[in-house]
C-alpha cells in the first residue's frame, strides 16, 4: 500500500483533496475552540495544563471526528471514474446504477428481516445511496469532473463553517457543545428555525458565511485539483476498506465521555467536538437504565425503596415487595379547592430579589413571599420543559434518556389529575403554544388532562403579543381564566396546570408593560412578574377565588451551565403556594426535589388516597429525609445530607459536596456507599417499572381511602382554613 502513496502515484493525486478537506476542518474546529474558550470567559482559568487538555484532547476528538466527516469525500473520491472506458456514458451509468439501486433494495430488505422494521422508519438508509447514485455520471479528471469537485468541496466548506457558527450560538445559549438539546431541535424543525429566525439577524449571518467561504476556498482551491494519471476502482478499494477499518476501530475505541476528567466541565466541553457530541447525544436518547448504569439486585432495590417512600402518612397496601402502591391518610375531611399550577418557563431562582437579585426584576412574586407558603431550598428536576412537566405530572425522577413525556408507551400512567379527576374536578393542561411540541398534548391527552393550546383561543381574542413559541403570558392566562369560568359554570372544581412561554429566547412581549426592553432576559423576566401579577389581579374578582389555591413554581432553571457536571446553583427553583383564604404564609427552608410538588400539594388539600408516586410530602416527612434529583438526559443525580451522588453511563459514579451558592463542588471520599444505593434504587426501580408497563394508573388506584378518625390519629392535626399542617410549623428548618 505504502508504495501505492508515492509523490507521483495516481492514488496519492486521486485522493489528495482529502487532506485538503482534513486542514480545512482541524483549522474550523481549532478556531471554534479558540472561540468557545474566550466565550467562557473566568469560567475557564488559562493555565497551561487547562489549554494543554483543552487543545490537546480536543484534537484527538477532532481527529476522530474528520474519519465520519470525510466519509462522503472518500465515497466521492473512490466511486467517481478515472475515464469513460469501453461503454458509453450513459450506459456505464445505467449498469452502475442498477447496482447501487439493487444495494438499496437489499439493505432496506435486511433492515426489514432483522428488525421487522417499515420503510417508515429505514428511509434514512437510502440517504446515502441516494448520494452515490450520481457519482459515476461523470469522470473525475475531465471539465466537468473537476467543477463538481469543486462545488462539493465548496459545499462540504460551508457545512463545516456553517456547523461551526451553530455551535457558537449553541455555547452562547447553554454553555456547553452540542447535546441532547440540540438532537431534540431537529424535531422541531418549525419552533426551532423560528426561535432563531426571531432571536438573531439569520439572514445576515448566513451571507456571511457564504462570502467567508468563498474566501477560505479561493485560497485554498488548489488543494482541490482532479489529477489521476490512471488509478483503478479496487486499487481505491484500499483506501476505502482501510477508511472502514478505522471507522470501526473510532467507534469501539471512543466515547463521549472519555473527555470528561477534569473538575472544570468548561474544559471538559471546550475538548470535544460539536459534531461528535451530537451524535453520541443522538445515540444516548434512549439509554437502558439496567445496561449502562450501576445496578442493585432487584429485590434489594425495591426493598430499599420501600423503606425510602416510607412515610407516617403512609401505609403499604400489600406485602409484595415490588408493588409501591401506598395508601395516604390525613385526618378529617379533604378540601375540595381549585388548583392551579403554574410552571413558568426557566424561572431561575437566582431572579428573585428574594434570593439576593439587585435588579427588581421580580417586584410582585417577592412581594407573595410574605404572603405565600414559600419554598426557598427547591430544586428542578432536569434543565429541559418536558423534566419539569414530568416531575409535576408524574411525581417520578428524571429516567436517562428521553423524558417520559416525549417516550413510546407513555399513556395512562398514574398521574396527579387521575387524583384530582377521582374527585370530580376536570383537569387541564394549558399552553400558549402548539401542544404538539415535545408531545405535551399527546402525553397530557392521555394522561388524565385535558389537552388546551393556542388553536383553542377564539378567533375573536385580542392577542397582546406573540412568538413562535406561544402568545404573550397574558394571553395565556386570559385563555386559562375562561377555561376556570367555564368549568366553574358546570359546578366542578378545577385542576389547571399552566405552562408559560414568555421567558424564552427571543423574548419577546407587549410593549409598555416593564421598563426592560423588549428582546432581552432581563425584560422577559420582568414581564413573567408582571403577568403573573395581572392574573392574580383578574382572578382576584372572581367568585371562586378565595376556594383557589395557585401553585407557582418554574419548570427548570434558564442555564445549566457550570464548572461541574451538575452545578447545583443551575437547579435551584421557587415555589410558592398562595391561598390567602385557605393557607398561613410560611416559609419553609427544607431541602425538596420538584417531584415532591405533588404529594406536598396534595398533603395540603388534606387528601387521603392511593398513590405510586415517587416524590413525598414535605410535611410528612421525616427530618434528614429530604431529596432531590437534579439531573441531565445522562448524568443522574441524587441529593441528600449535602452529599449529590451522580449515576453515569458505563457504571461511573461521582460523588460531592456541592457549593450551592456558587455551584462547584468538592469529590467525597471515600464514598458513602449508602446514598449511592439509595439513588440506584430510585433509579433502577422507575426505570425499570417504566420499561415493563406498571407506572400505569390501575382501576383499583381510584379506590376511595378513608381518613383518620381525629381521636385515633397520632399523625399532626390536619390545616385548617388560615393555617398549615401543625407539622410545617414544627419541622426543623421552618420558620
Amino acid at each position: 500500500m505504502s508504495s501505492a502513496f508515492t509523490p507521483t502515484s495516481p492514488l496519492r493525486q486521486r485522493f489528495r483533496p482529502l487532506a485538503w478537506l482534513a486542514i480545512t476542518f482541524l483549522s474550523i474546529s481549532f478556531a471554534t475552540r479558540v472561540v468557545l474558550l474566550l466565550m467562557s470567559g473566568r469560567e475557564v482559568a488559562h493555565t497551561p495544563l487547562n489549554l494543554l487538555y483543552a487543545f490537546g484532547v480536543g484534537l484527538g476528538y477532532d481527529l476522530v471526528t474528520f474519519i465520519y466527516v470525510a466519509w462522503p469525500m472518500v465515497l466521492f473520491l473512490w466511486l467517481v471514474p478515472t475515464r469513460s472506458g469501453a461503454l458509453s456514458p450513459l450506459l456505464r451509468w445505467l449498469v452502475y446504477a442498477f447496482g447501487v439501486v439493487l444495494a438499496c433494495v437489499l439493505c432496506v430488505g435486511a433492515l426489514h428481516l432483522k428488525y421487522h422494521a417499515s420503510l417508515k422508519v429505514t428511509w434514512p438508509a437510502i440517504l446515502p445511496f441516494l448520494f452515490i447514485l450520481p457519482l459515476a455520471a461523470f469522470t473525475y479528471t475531465s471539465r466537468v469532473g473537476q467543477w463538481v469537485l469543486y462545488g462539493f468541496g465548496l459545499l462540504l466548506l460551508y457545512g463545516l463553517l456553517f456547523v461551526a457558527a451553530s455551535e457558537l450560538v449553541f455555547w452562547n445559549e447553554f454553555s456547553v457543545r452540542f447535546n441532547f438539546i440540540a438532537v431534540d431541535y431537529l424535531v422541531y424543525t418549525t419552533e426551532v428555525i423560528g426561535n432563531i429566525q426571531q432571536s438573531y439577524p439569520i439572514g445576515k449571518w448566513l451571507a456571511l458565511l457564504v462570502l467567508l467561504a468563498l474566501v477560505i476556498f479561493a485560497v485554498g482551491k488548489r488543494g482541490l485539483r482532479a489529477r489521476d494519471d490512471g488509478s483503478r476502482l479496487w486499487q481505491r478499494g484500499k483506501v476505502v476498506l482501510l477508511w472502514l477499518v478505522l471507522t470501526i476501530i473510532s467507534v469501539a475505541a471512543v466515547n463521549g465521555g472519555m473527555k470528561d476528567r477534569t473538575h472544570n466541565n468548561y474544559v471538559n466541553e471546550l475538548a470535544g467536538n460539536g459534531i461528535y457530541q451530537f451524535f453520541a447525544a443522538f445515540r444516548s436518547s434512549h439509554l437502558d437504565y439496567a445496561k449502562f448504569y450501576r445496578t442493585l439486585p432487584d429485590e434489594q432495590a425495591y426493598a430499599r425503596l420501600r423503606q425510602l417512600l416510607n412515610t407516617p402518612d403512609a401505609t403499604f397496601i400489600s406485602s409484595d415487595p415490588r408493588d409501591l402502591t401506598r395508601e395516604i391518610r390525613h385526618t378529617g375531611p379533604e378540601k375540595r379547592l381549585n388548583v392551579v399550577l403554574i410552571s413558568v418557563e426557566s424561572l431561575s431562582g437566582d431572579y428573585l430579589g428574594t434570593f439576593g437579585n439587585k435588579e427588581h426584576l421580580t417586584p410582585y412574586l417577592d412581594s407573595l413571599v410574605d404572603k405565600s407558603v414559600f419554598f426557598d431550598n427547591l430544586y428542578a428536576n432536569g434543565t429541559r420543559t418536558v423534566r419539569g412537566l414530568e416531575a409535576l405530572a408524574l411525581s417520578v425522577p428524571p429516567t436517562p434518556g428521553d423524558s417520559l413525556i416525549r417516550e413510546q408507551h407513555n399513556e395512562k400512567l398514574f398521574s396527579l389529575a387521575d387524583i384530582f379527576n377521582d374527585r370530580g374536578y376536570r383537569s387541564d393542561f394549558v399552553y400558549g403554544g402548539y401542544g404538539q411540541f415535545d408531545n405535551m398534548n399527546y402525553f397530557f391527552a392521555n394522561n388524565g388532562y385535558r389537552a388546551v393550546d393556542r388553536r383553542d383561543i377564539p378567533k375573536t381574542a385580542t392577542i397582546h403579543g406573540e412568538n413562535v413559541w406561544g402568545v404573550a403570558d397574558e394571553d395565556l392566562y386570559t385563555l386559562a381564566l375562561g377555561q376556570m369560568d367555564q368549568i366553574h359554570a358546570e359546578g366542578r372544581p378545577f385542576f389547571l396546570h399552566i405552562m408559560t412561554t414568555s421567558n424564552h429566547r427571543p423574548y419577546t412581549f407587549p410593549d409598555n408593560r416593564v421598563k426592560q426592553p423588549n428582546h432581552t432576559r432581563a425584560g422577559a423576566v420582568a414581564y413573567t412578574d408582571w403577568s403573573i401579577q395581572d392574573f392574580i389581579r383578574r382572578a382576584r374578582t372572581k367568585a371562586y377565588f378565595d376556594n383557589t389555591v395557585f401553585v407557582i413554581t418554574a419548570d427548570h432553571c434558564a442555564s445549566s451551565a457550570g464548572k461541574t457536571s451538575l452545578p447545583i446553583n443551575r437547579y435551584h427553583i421557587p415555589l410558592w403556594i398562595y391561598s390567602p383564604a385557605n393557607f398561613k404564609p410560611e416559609r419553609v427552608e427544607r431541602l425538596m426535589g420538584q417531584l415532591d410538588i405533588p404529594p406536598t400539594l396534595l398533603g395540603m388539600l388534606n387528601f387521603s388516597y392511593r398513590t405510586r408516586f415517587f416524590g413525598h410530602d414535605l410535611f410528612q416527612l421525616p427530618p434528614a429525609r429530604e431529596h432531590a434529583f437534579p439531573g441531565t438526559y445522562e448524568k443522574l443525580g441524587y441529593l441528600q445530607n449535602d452529599v449529590l451522588s451522580i449515576l453515569e453511563p458505563q457504571r461511573k459514579l461521582e460523588q460531592f459536596k456541592p457549593d450551592y451558592a456558587t455551584g462547584d463542588a468538592t469529590p467525597v471520599t471515600p464514598v458513602n456507599e449508602g446514598l449511592v444505593d439509595d439513588a440506584v434504587a430510585y433509579y433502577q426501580v422507575v426505570s425499570e417499572l417504566f420499561k415493563h408497563g406498571q407506572l400505569v394508573h390501575r382501576a383499583e388506584d381510584s379506590t376511595p381511602v378513608q381518613p383518620l378518625p381525629a381521636a385515633a390519629s397520632s399523625a399532626p392535626a390536619p390545616a385548617t382554613s388560615a393555617a398549615l399542617p401543625a407539622s410545617a410549623s414544627s419541622s426543623p428548618g421552618v420558620h
